[in-house]
């Protein structure tokens, strides 16, 4: 009896320790993993593969804006950092959906959370208040839209998914309105 309730606790804790080790894991270079194995066993191209990296970096890069976006509403000082706040989480929250959508045809998989360098990212600027946290967020805004700005210009020329090539295409112009926003506010920011 007392055997099988030492061997019943062993198993318990190791089922206990190997379910948290599977919640510590990055969700970005999970999905990533996940795709480059889904591409191994099917005889993917390169670019195929090129194109199942940009959906996932998509995906982790809006789901930040979209996080910091959230954050802002809430404790942004300046009016028009909210604003801008506003306008970005819901534009990223609609590309996020036609995004889930073409990642389901396509068979991608998506990351279920941010990734361990955007929650840092999420994490400093959580950490400010005031202008510091206005000035901050029109900063990691700039820098994450530059970022997609690029991949997807790439994309919408060279992605060799045709929707993939579309959906790039699609969502450049709002993404350069949104920079070009956070420009224009960074200027007016005080310093």
């Amino acid at each position: 009896m007392r055997f099988l309730l030492t061997s019943s606790f062993l198993l318990l804790a190791t089922l206990l320790v190997a379910c948290g080790t599977e919640t510590n894991k990055d969700p970005v270079a999970e999905a990533k993993f996940q795709n480059e194995k889904r591409i191994g066993n099917e005889d993917v191209t390169s670019k195929q593969e090129r194109d199942a990296a940009f959906v996932v970096n998509v995906m982790s890069y809006s789901m930040l804006d979209t996080e910091m976006s959230q954050m802002a509403q809430r404790k942004a000082t300046s009016p028009d950092v909210k604003y801008l706040a506003q306008l970005i989480a819901s534009e990223h929250a609609a590309m996020q959906k036609a995004l889930q959508q073409l990642a389901s045809q396509k068979s991608i998989v998506l990351p279920t959370g941010l990734g361990a360098e955007q929650a840092k990212r999420l994490g400093e600027l959580g950490a400010l208040n005031g202008p510091a946290f206005d000035r901050k967020y029109v900063e990691l805004l700039e820098i994450s839209h530059k970022t997609s700005i690029d991949e997807f210009d790439d994309m919408s020329d060279d992605a060799y998914d045709g929707d993939i090539r579309a959906f790039a295409a699609n969502y450049l112009a709002p993404l350069k309105t949104h920079l070009d926003a956070a420009k224009d506010l960074s200027d007016k920011l005080p310093k």
